[in-house]
This record gives structure tokens, sequence and C-alpha cells, in this order.
């Protein structure tokens, strides 16, 4: 189950990046109203997502736990990550919209006061965002290290992790990436793709088992 949950949220997780409207789509002639129900939409599963690949990561957790607690570790960073965006997603999600239809009504004198909140809420997601990319590369690294000790999953993915988790961090907290739809969805793609493998191996072990 843990496995399967871990394949399950990054797919959708891929989907939410993958059908998130970027600012150009927002512009666009006349569709705003569509936009902006795809934006509650695709942030809706995101936040379904957060419980189900949390709960894979406690079962990966439980499966690499060696003497030293490194799983441990990393599932409690995981938990800070997951913390972090939650918050970011609901900010993006819910907040957004809300500020953005307020200053499309036709009222002058509230508009530049709803152009400064839209900026500061932008703001915010950011910094959540920014907690969210390393605490959770900090987790994947962790757990990549339990699976080159426990020796029970496949190598190359606990290497794919532990190149993964840094090069994430740096590129992020350097500025190489940043973290609008397109640098956010290139690291989410960068996670699916060990988590699937991850949720693929816990999913045979239990098999061989």
């Amino acid at each position: 189950m843990s496995g399967l949950a871990l394949i399950l949220g990054s797919v959708g997780s891929i989907i939410t990046m993958g059908l998130h409207p970027t600012g150009h789509d927002l512009q666009a002639p006349g569709q705003f109203t569509p936009v902006m129900h795809m934006v509650v939409a695709v942030h809706a599963l995101a936040l379904i997502c957060l419980p189900i690949m949390f709960f894979g990561a406690w079962g990966l957790s439980r499966r690499l736990i060696v003497p030293n607690g490194i799983s441990r570790m990393a599932l409690v960073f995981y938990g800070f990550a997951t913390v972090a965006v939650m918050n970011a997603v609901a900010i993006s999600g819910f907040m957004s919209p809300y500020i953005t239809e307020q200053m499309a009504k036709p009222d002058a004198a509230m508009h530049d006061m709803w152009h400064a909140m839209l900026h500061y809420n932008g703001q915010l997601n950011q910094a959540f965002a920014m907690v969210y990319v390393v605490a959770a590369s900090i987790a994947i690294l962790l757990w990549s290290i339990s699976m080159l000790k426990s020796k029970e999953f496949w190598t190359s993915v606990g290497i794919y992790g532990c190149i993964l988790g840094p090069v994430t961090t740096v590129a992020v907290l350097s500025g190489r990436v940043t973290l609008g739809v397109h640098g956010f969805g290139m690291i989410v793609l960068g996670e699916a793709i060990w988590y699937v493998f991850v949720g693929v191996m816990l999913m045979r072990a239990k098999e061989e088992n």
C-alpha cells in the first residue's frame, strides 16, 4: 500500500503541474473564469496527494529502519516539507484566485491594496515552496543513503536520490532554478521519478515476502 501510495501521489503531482495555468493563461482574453477554476482544481488535487504521499513515505521509512535511524530523520524532514508545501498550495490555489477576483472589480480605490496583497501572497508562496524543496531534498538524500546501507533496494535508485537531493537544493538556493510553474514543475518531475521507482520497489518487496 505504501508503494502504491507513492506512485499514485507522484502521478497526481505530475498532473497538477502539467495542468497548472501560468500567468499568460490568466491574461488571455475571456479566459479569466475558466483559468481560475482550473487553478482551484489543480491545487485541490495537490492537497489530496499530500496525505497519500506521506502515507507512502511513512511506509518507506518503516521498511528502511536501520540502527542509525537515518530513515526516521528522513521522515521528519519530509513531514516538515509536507506542511510547508501544504501552505504554499493553499496560498497559491485558494488565496490568489480570491485576490485576483477582487482586483478585477471596478473599484479603483482598492485596486492598489489588492495588487500589494497579491504581490505579498506570491512572495509568501515562494517562501513556503523554498522550504519544501530544501526539506524534501534532504529527506530524499537521507532515504537514499539508507537504501544504499540496507542493500534491499536498487543501488541505482539510491545513487539517483543521493545526487538529486543535493543538486536540487543547490540549484534552487543559488537561484539557477526559480520556483515558478516551470521551475517547480521540473523539480516535481525529478522527485516523482525517484518516488515512482521507490514505490515499485516497495510493491515488489511485498510480493517477494
